[in-house]
């Protein structure tokens, strides 16, 4: 799916929790390259997965999932002729441990979670690994036993130490009297004795440093350089076995490093699950029932991100309808609604739990695509309008029946009525297309569109009129408002101004307000071309089906007085609906505007839909409306003819 709708839905703010339960390096790397799956059954899976894992937590018991710390070095470093330390071997010993511990706990957890504990079987105990380690290190030291050659070379160091030290108990009874304090010193790895600089001379030996203030300098007596250079030796040879051993436990490593690297991946594909099921259980996750035919049934769903201070939502969509408008005010939810519904959806399909109730059904989409936020951006000169226009151009470029569109705020940042006339012809294309769509608006117009047409339906946002405070409940079947003219009221707007706005709003959206038809006919040429007294749109199959049986309409009746100027007519063959602009011609046929389409269709492939009666006032001229763009243009140069050949005769001489 694409990043930027992700990125829009917060699916990083998902991983992001998600890394929060991870132990180990891998871990994190599996929640990093999560994504969503689009094939069903890898979906079913993963939550089955992380199901189990959620059940395994649930128990009580801690799931030992070791932490791989210091390991992915040492897996880099197996095979490139590094020779590993002893706190590397440390860390290996930890390792195997837990990796042994993960064994047995998932063969004793099969019964209840028989996909997970299955990988375990997959795991190498590497007990002569182990055990090697374990005999030649502990403690992070190379211990005597761990050869022959170390333990003789170590008794010797330990003979020849004791042998300095009688030698140095000899020396400062010798020296007493000279030394600034009776304390044995060290410089780097050899014995000094701290003598008084003006004595420096009465002892034979090597001055290797000198105090600060000058009054002490630090002297080898020649009696200890012999044995301490004897000591120096033998530690070069215990360092030399201790790396040959170091060096054959390094091959020895590399010899199981196949079963090392598989077992490092096998704990990462644990924790990357427990990581999921230790999610679920923080945020209250539940499995899903799956579908692929784009049916979504949300039961008391919650954002992930936002939890319990959400109000719980119900959804649905898919079955009878899959678009749907959603309606209501500003802060109102609508937009929260958009992005649970998505970021549950592509949740699910990356094998996650997700806060719905018992019973809820997921749809397995291919792509995800939404137009969320104005997206403006200053340093790519884009308005709001740019940027949903380019989101949604994208969204049509991959729209089909298996993908779920998410649109917020359709028609905003543009003219309303040219937007909604957009946004509506979007709207019927995504659902030629069978895509699955979920929209917020606030226009009307949008609302009515879905209601009248097959395969839409319109749900709203519940508000509390009087407290003004939105309820954040989506009901299904009922379009909403905005409850500005409320919200304007409360706040203190003269009620006058509250009257008159109502009064405008409906006007403007009355079919038969004879102001508003006026206001048409008297437009320029080109406008009136592109206002309409009515709107246009297929007509729901219910509706279609009626008219088409209608027996009313199959009676034989003369078609100069069935289709009269201004009739609204339906068009089966093109399942459209239009308005009759000339009437019928010695052909039989009939000009019929739909949309911005003029036609000519015969009278026989017209059905009756609306008189113009029943849509237009009975004083109201028609002939104007609907005459032809050339007739407007002559009767109009013959008016202004007429009107300037009256000036010309009463032009005083």
């Amino acid at each position: 799916m694409k990043p930027f709708a992700l990125n829009k839905l917060e699916y990083e703010k998902i991983r992001t929790e998600l890394e929060r339960f991870a132990v180990s390096y891998l871990g994190v790397e599996h929640i990093r390259k999560m994504a969503p799956l689009t094939q069903i059954k890898a979906i079913r899976n993963k939550l089955n997965e992380t199901e189990e894992a959620k059940t395994l937590l649930q128990t009580g018991a801690s799931v030992p999932i070791p932490s791989l710390e210091g390991i992915e070095m040492i897996l880099d470093l197996l095979g490139t002729g590094y020779v590993l330390s002893e706190r590397d071997f440390g860390n290996m010993v930890q390792y195997l441990r837990s990796c042994r511990q993960l064994i047995q706990y998932m063969k004793a957890k099969e019964g209840i979670a028989p996909l997970i504990s299955s990988y375990a079987s997959s795991m190498h105990e590497l007990r002569p690994l182990l055990s090697e380690i374990e005999r030649s290190i502990h403690g992070g030291r190379v211990v005597d036993s761990a050869s022959k050659d170390l333990a003789k070379i170590r008794k010797k160091i330990i003979v020849a130490e004791e042998r300095i030290k009688r030698k140095l108990d000899s020396l400062i009874s010798r020296y007493k009297g000279i030394m600034q304090e009776h304390v044995i010193s060290k410089r780097g790895d050899r014995y000094v004795l701290p003598i008084k600089k003006e004595h420096r001379k009465s002892v034979n030996g090597s001055i290797l440093d000198e105090s600060a203030s000058g009054q002490t300098v630090f002297i080898e007596p020649s009696d200890l350089q012999g044995l301490q250079m004897e000591l120096n030796f033998l530690h070069a040879d215990e360092v030399r076995e201790e790396t040959k051993v170091l060096s054959d436990l390094t091959a020895l490593a590399e010899q199981y490093q196949f079963e090392l690297r598989t077992n490092a991946d096998i704990v990462g594909i644990y924790d990357y699950i427990i990581a999921r099921g230790k999610y679920a259980v923080s945020i209250g996750g539940r499995n899903v029932s799956l579908n692929q035919e784009g049916v979504i049934h949300l039961k008391s769903a919650v954002h992930p991100l936002i939890g319990s201070t959400m109000v719980p939502l119900d959804f649905s969509i898919g079955e009878r309808y899959k678009t749907l408008i959603i309606t209501g005010p500003n802060t109102g939810g609508k937009t929260s609604a958009l992005k649970t519904v998505g970021l549950i959806t592509v949740m699910v399909q990356s094998g996650l739990l997700v806060p719905v109730a018992e019973g809820s059904h997921c749809a397995i989409f291919d792509e995800v695509s939404v137009d969320i936020g104005d997206g403006q951006s200053l340093e790519h000169a884009l308005s709001t309008f740019s940027a949903h226009i380019r989101n949604i151009r994208d969204i049509l470029q991959t729209a089909g029946r298996s993908t779920l569109v998410l649109l917020d705020e359709m028609a905003s940042g543009t003219d309303p009525g040219e937007g909604v006339g957009l946004s509506i012809a979007i709207l019927e294309e995504l659902s030629q297309r069978q895509a699955t769509v979920v929209v917020t608006t606030h226009f009307t117009e949008i609302k009515n569109f879905a209601e009248r047409t097959s395969g839409f339906e319109n749900a709203r946002m519940e508000f509390d009129a009087d407290t003004l405070e939105p309820l954040y409940r989506l009901r299904i079947g009922e379009a909403g408002h905005s409850y500005a003219f409320v919200i304007a009221a409360k706040l203190g707007i003269p009620e006058s101004i509250i009257a008159r706005s109502r009064e405008i709003t409906e006007a403007g959206g009355a079919r038969d307000n004879t102001a508003l038809i006026q206001k048409v006919s008297s437009e320029s040429d080109d406008e009136s071309e592109e206002t309409r007294p009515e709107e246009y749109g297929t007509l729901p199959t219910d509706k279609q089906d009626k008219l088409m049986n209608d027996e009313d309409y199959q009676e034989e009746v003369s078609p100069s007085s069935l289709y009269q100027l201004g009739d609204r007519v339906y068009v089966p063959y093109l399942k459209r609906s239009g308005t009759v602009y000339e009437t019928i011609d010695g052909r039989g046929n009939i000009g019929v505007m739909i949309q911005k389409d003029r036609l000519k269709i015969n009278h026989k492939r017209l059905k009756p839909y609306i008189a113009a009666k029943d849509l237009y006032p009975e004083d109201y001229d028609l002939d104007i409306v609907f005459e032809s763009k050339e007739n407007r243009k002559k009767r109009k140069l013959m008016n202004r003819k007429h009107v300037e050949g009256l000036q010309i005769e009463t032009k005083p001489e």
